[in-house]
Protein backbone atom coordinates (compact mmCIF):
# COMPACT_ATOMS: atom_id res chain seq x y z
CA UNK A 1 0.00 0.00 0.00
CA UNK A 2 1.15 3.52 -0.73
CA UNK A 3 2.18 5.65 2.22
CA UNK A 4 -0.32 8.25 0.98
CA UNK A 5 -3.60 7.69 2.78
CA UNK A 6 -6.62 8.09 0.49
CA UNK A 7 -8.90 6.18 2.87
CA UNK A 8 -9.03 7.03 6.56
CA UNK A 9 -10.37 4.70 9.23
CA UNK A 10 -11.77 5.59 12.63
CA UNK A 11 -13.47 3.33 15.16
CA UNK A 12 -16.28 4.93 17.16
CA UNK A 13 -17.51 2.47 19.74
CA UNK A 14 -18.73 -0.57 17.82
CA UNK A 15 -18.73 1.28 14.45
CA UNK A 16 -15.87 1.69 11.97
CA UNK A 17 -16.06 4.87 9.88
CA UNK A 18 -14.18 4.64 6.56
CA UNK A 19 -13.79 7.91 4.64
CA UNK A 20 -12.64 8.28 1.03
CA UNK A 21 -10.18 11.19 0.89
CA UNK A 22 -9.37 12.04 -2.74
CA UNK A 23 -11.46 15.24 -2.81
CA UNK A 24 -9.65 16.83 -5.78
CA UNK A 25 -10.36 13.70 -7.84
CA UNK A 26 -13.90 13.51 -6.43
CA UNK A 27 -12.90 10.23 -4.77
CA UNK A 28 -12.39 8.43 -8.08
CA UNK A 29 -11.61 4.74 -7.67
CA UNK A 30 -7.90 4.52 -8.29
CA UNK A 31 -6.23 1.19 -7.59
CA UNK A 32 -4.62 2.84 -4.56
CA UNK A 33 -7.99 3.89 -3.14
CA UNK A 34 -9.60 0.52 -3.80
CA UNK A 35 -6.69 -1.35 -2.20
CA UNK A 36 -6.80 0.86 0.89
CA UNK A 37 -10.59 0.56 1.17
CA UNK A 38 -10.38 -3.23 0.80
CA UNK A 39 -7.65 -3.31 3.48
CA UNK A 40 -9.72 -1.12 5.83
CA UNK A 41 -12.79 -3.31 5.35
CA UNK A 42 -10.74 -6.44 6.04
CA UNK A 43 -9.33 -4.89 9.21
CA UNK A 44 -12.84 -3.94 10.39
CA UNK A 45 -13.99 -7.48 9.69
CA UNK A 46 -11.15 -8.94 11.77
CA UNK A 47 -11.77 -6.53 14.65
CA UNK A 48 -14.13 -8.28 17.06
CA UNK A 49 -15.07 -4.92 18.56
CA UNK A 50 -16.49 -3.63 15.27
CA UNK A 51 -20.10 -4.61 14.58
CA UNK A 52 -20.98 -2.28 11.69
CA UNK A 53 -19.16 -0.19 9.08
CA UNK A 54 -19.99 3.20 7.55
CA UNK A 55 -18.41 4.31 4.26
CA UNK A 56 -18.56 7.96 3.25
CA UNK A 57 -16.86 10.47 0.97
CA UNK A 58 -16.78 14.26 0.80
CA UNK A 59 -19.57 16.82 0.54
CA UNK A 60 -19.08 17.19 -3.23
CA UNK A 61 -18.75 13.51 -4.03
CA UNK A 62 -19.22 10.13 -2.46
CA UNK A 63 -17.31 8.66 -5.41
CA UNK A 64 -17.38 9.36 -9.16
CA UNK A 65 -16.34 5.87 -10.22
CA UNK A 66 -13.24 4.49 -11.87
CA UNK A 67 -10.22 6.68 -12.39
CA UNK A 68 -10.31 7.10 -16.18
CA UNK A 69 -6.52 7.46 -16.38
CA UNK A 70 -6.14 3.95 -14.99
CA UNK A 71 -8.96 2.44 -17.05
CA UNK A 72 -7.36 3.40 -20.36
CA UNK A 73 -4.23 1.44 -19.53
CA UNK A 74 -5.94 -1.85 -18.72
CA UNK A 75 -5.82 -4.96 -20.86
CA UNK A 76 -8.97 -7.06 -21.26
CA UNK A 77 -7.27 -10.21 -19.97
CA UNK A 78 -6.12 -8.40 -16.86
CA UNK A 79 -9.70 -7.52 -15.98
CA UNK A 80 -10.62 -11.21 -15.84
CA UNK A 81 -7.88 -12.09 -13.35
CA UNK A 82 -9.02 -13.01 -9.85
CA UNK A 83 -7.23 -9.89 -8.59
CA UNK A 84 -8.17 -7.74 -11.58
CA UNK A 85 -9.24 -4.10 -11.48
CA UNK A 86 -11.89 -3.54 -8.74
CA UNK A 87 -12.47 -7.26 -8.15
CA UNK A 88 -10.81 -7.48 -4.74
CA UNK A 89 -12.91 -4.62 -3.34
CA UNK A 90 -16.27 -5.54 -4.84
CA UNK A 91 -15.94 -9.31 -4.49
CA UNK A 92 -14.99 -8.70 -0.86
CA UNK A 93 -18.07 -6.54 -0.31
CA UNK A 94 -20.34 -9.19 -1.82
CA UNK A 95 -19.09 -11.66 0.82
CA UNK A 96 -18.75 -9.20 3.70
CA UNK A 97 -20.15 -10.49 7.00
CA UNK A 98 -20.78 -7.26 8.87
CA UNK A 99 -23.41 -4.65 7.91
CA UNK A 100 -22.11 -1.81 5.73
CA UNK A 101 -23.89 1.55 5.53
CA UNK A 102 -23.11 4.12 2.82
CA UNK A 103 -23.46 7.81 3.68
CA UNK A 104 -23.76 9.50 0.28
CA UNK A 105 -23.50 13.20 -0.43
CA UNK A 106 -22.91 14.70 -3.85
CA UNK A 107 -21.98 12.53 -6.81
CA UNK A 108 -22.25 8.74 -6.73
CA UNK A 109 -21.58 7.84 -10.34
CA UNK A 110 -20.33 4.73 -12.13
CA UNK A 111 -18.27 2.69 -9.71
CA UNK A 112 -19.33 5.08 -6.95
CA UNK A 113 -22.97 4.17 -7.53
CA UNK A 114 -21.91 0.52 -7.62
CA UNK A 115 -20.08 0.97 -4.31
CA UNK A 116 -23.25 2.34 -2.73
CA UNK A 117 -25.27 -0.53 -4.23
CA UNK A 118 -22.85 -3.05 -2.72
CA UNK A 119 -23.58 -1.69 0.76
CA UNK A 120 -26.46 -2.99 2.86
CA UNK A 121 -28.07 0.38 3.68
CA UNK A 122 -27.73 3.68 1.81
CA UNK A 123 -28.37 7.04 3.48
CA UNK A 124 -28.43 9.92 1.00
CA UNK A 125 -28.07 13.62 1.56
CA UNK A 126 -30.32 15.89 -0.51
CA UNK A 127 -27.42 16.66 -2.85
CA UNK A 128 -26.79 13.01 -3.70
CA UNK A 129 -26.94 12.02 -7.36
CA UNK A 130 -26.83 8.39 -8.49
CA UNK A 131 -26.00 7.23 -12.00
CA UNK A 132 -24.16 4.77 -14.21
CA UNK A 133 -22.98 6.80 -17.21
CA UNK A 134 -20.60 4.13 -18.55
CA UNK A 135 -22.41 3.74 -21.90
CA UNK A 136 -21.59 7.38 -22.68
CA UNK A 137 -17.89 6.48 -22.84
CA UNK A 138 -18.28 3.13 -24.58
CA UNK A 139 -18.32 0.64 -21.69
CA UNK A 140 -20.82 -0.75 -19.17
CA UNK A 141 -20.80 -0.98 -15.37
CA UNK A 142 -18.33 -3.69 -14.39
CA UNK A 143 -18.61 -3.93 -10.60
CA UNK A 144 -22.16 -5.18 -10.17
CA UNK A 145 -24.16 -2.26 -11.52
CA UNK A 146 -26.11 -4.15 -14.19
CA UNK A 147 -27.15 -6.75 -11.62
CA UNK A 148 -27.68 -4.77 -8.41
CA UNK A 149 -29.56 -1.93 -10.10
CA UNK A 150 -32.17 -4.37 -11.40
CA UNK A 151 -32.52 -5.88 -7.91
CA UNK A 152 -32.74 -2.44 -6.28
CA UNK A 153 -34.96 -0.57 -8.76
CA UNK A 154 -36.66 -3.21 -10.88
CA UNK A 155 -36.02 -3.79 -14.57
CA UNK A 156 -37.77 -0.75 -16.04
CA UNK A 157 -36.04 1.93 -13.94
CA UNK A 158 -32.71 0.13 -13.98
CA UNK A 159 -32.73 -0.16 -17.77
CA UNK A 160 -33.46 3.55 -18.10
CA UNK A 161 -30.37 4.39 -16.03
CA UNK A 162 -28.16 1.78 -17.68
CA UNK A 163 -29.07 2.59 -21.28
CA UNK A 164 -29.32 6.39 -21.13
CA UNK A 165 -26.54 7.05 -18.64
CA UNK A 166 -28.78 9.70 -17.05
CA UNK A 167 -28.54 10.19 -13.26
CA UNK A 168 -31.32 10.33 -10.67
CA UNK A 169 -31.68 12.46 -7.55
CA UNK A 170 -31.65 11.30 -3.94
CA UNK A 171 -35.45 11.55 -3.80
CA UNK A 172 -35.84 9.53 -7.00
CA UNK A 173 -33.43 6.93 -5.64
CA UNK A 174 -35.45 6.74 -2.42
CA UNK A 175 -38.75 6.38 -4.31
CA UNK A 176 -37.23 3.58 -6.39
CA UNK A 177 -35.88 1.66 -3.40
CA UNK A 178 -32.15 2.24 -3.87
CA UNK A 179 -31.92 4.48 -0.79
CA UNK A 180 -33.21 3.76 2.73
CA UNK A 181 -33.22 7.34 4.07
CA UNK A 182 -32.92 10.86 2.63
CA UNK A 183 -31.66 13.61 4.92
CA UNK A 184 -30.13 17.04 4.69
CA UNK A 185 -26.47 16.95 3.69
CA UNK A 186 -25.56 18.16 7.17
CA UNK A 187 -27.34 15.22 8.82
CA UNK A 188 -26.38 12.50 6.33
CA UNK A 189 -23.29 11.14 8.08
CA UNK A 190 -24.74 11.42 11.59
CA UNK A 191 -27.87 9.58 10.41
CA UNK A 192 -25.76 6.79 8.87
CA UNK A 193 -23.71 6.52 12.06
CA UNK A 194 -26.91 6.43 14.10
CA UNK A 195 -28.23 3.54 12.02
CA UNK A 196 -24.90 1.74 12.39
CA UNK A 197 -25.01 2.25 16.16
CA UNK A 198 -28.57 0.93 16.30
CA UNK A 199 -27.51 -2.16 14.35
CA UNK A 200 -24.44 -2.58 16.57
CA UNK A 201 -26.67 -2.63 19.66
CA UNK A 202 -28.26 -5.86 18.43
CA UNK A 203 -26.83 -9.37 18.78
CA UNK A 204 -23.85 -9.48 16.35
CA UNK A 205 -24.35 -13.08 15.26
CA UNK A 206 -28.08 -12.52 14.70
CA UNK A 207 -27.33 -9.44 12.58
CA UNK A 208 -24.81 -11.36 10.48
CA UNK A 209 -27.15 -14.33 10.09
CA UNK A 210 -30.00 -12.01 9.02
CA UNK A 211 -27.74 -10.37 6.43
CA UNK A 212 -26.57 -13.78 5.22
CA UNK A 213 -30.12 -15.12 4.87
CA UNK A 214 -31.40 -11.98 3.13
CA UNK A 215 -28.52 -12.19 0.67
CA UNK A 216 -29.89 -15.52 -0.55
CA UNK A 217 -33.12 -13.89 -1.68
CA UNK A 218 -31.62 -12.89 -5.05
CA UNK A 219 -29.33 -15.89 -5.42
CA UNK A 220 -31.58 -18.91 -4.87
CA UNK A 221 -35.16 -20.08 -5.22
CA UNK A 222 -37.68 -19.13 -2.54
CA UNK A 223 -37.65 -22.66 -1.13
CA UNK A 224 -33.84 -22.73 -0.92
CA UNK A 225 -33.87 -19.30 0.71
CA UNK A 226 -36.41 -20.42 3.28
CA UNK A 227 -34.33 -23.49 4.10
CA UNK A 228 -31.24 -21.31 4.57
CA UNK A 229 -33.17 -18.91 6.79
CA UNK A 230 -34.39 -21.84 8.90
CA UNK A 231 -30.83 -23.14 9.20
CA UNK A 232 -29.58 -19.77 10.44
CA UNK A 233 -32.49 -19.48 12.86
CA UNK A 234 -31.70 -22.84 14.45
CA UNK A 235 -27.98 -22.03 14.67
CA UNK A 236 -28.80 -18.91 16.70
CA UNK A 237 -30.91 -20.84 19.21
CA UNK A 238 -27.78 -22.17 20.90
CA UNK A 239 -26.02 -18.82 21.35
CA UNK A 240 -25.37 -16.99 24.59
CA UNK A 241 -26.71 -13.81 23.00
CA UNK A 242 -30.07 -15.47 22.35
CA UNK A 243 -30.32 -16.47 26.02
CA UNK A 244 -29.27 -12.95 27.06
CA UNK A 245 -31.85 -11.40 24.75
CA UNK A 246 -34.65 -13.53 26.17
CA UNK A 247 -33.55 -12.83 29.75
CA UNK A 248 -33.31 -9.08 29.14
CA UNK A 249 -36.78 -9.04 27.59
CA UNK A 250 -38.24 -10.80 30.62
CA UNK A 251 -36.39 -8.52 33.04
CA UNK A 252 -37.34 -5.36 31.08
CA UNK A 253 -33.74 -4.21 30.60
CA UNK A 254 -31.37 -3.61 27.70
CA UNK A 255 -29.49 -6.74 26.66
CA UNK A 256 -25.71 -6.88 26.90
CA UNK A 257 -24.74 -8.78 23.77
CA UNK A 258 -21.22 -10.20 23.48
CA UNK A 259 -21.28 -11.82 20.05
CA UNK A 260 -21.26 -15.35 21.43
Amino acid sequence: MSERAVVTSEVRGFVALLTLTRPKALNALSRELMDQLADALAEADRDGGVRAVVITGSERAFCVGADIKELTGLMNARLLDTDGFARRLFDGLSRYRKPVIAAVRGLALGGGCELALACDVVVAGESATFGVPEVTIGVIPGAGGTQRLVHALGKAKAMHLLLTGEPISAREAWAGGLVARVTSDEECLSTALGIAERIAANAPQAVQMAKDAAGRAHETSLQQGLEHERRNFHLLLGTSDMREGIAAFGEKRKPAFTGH
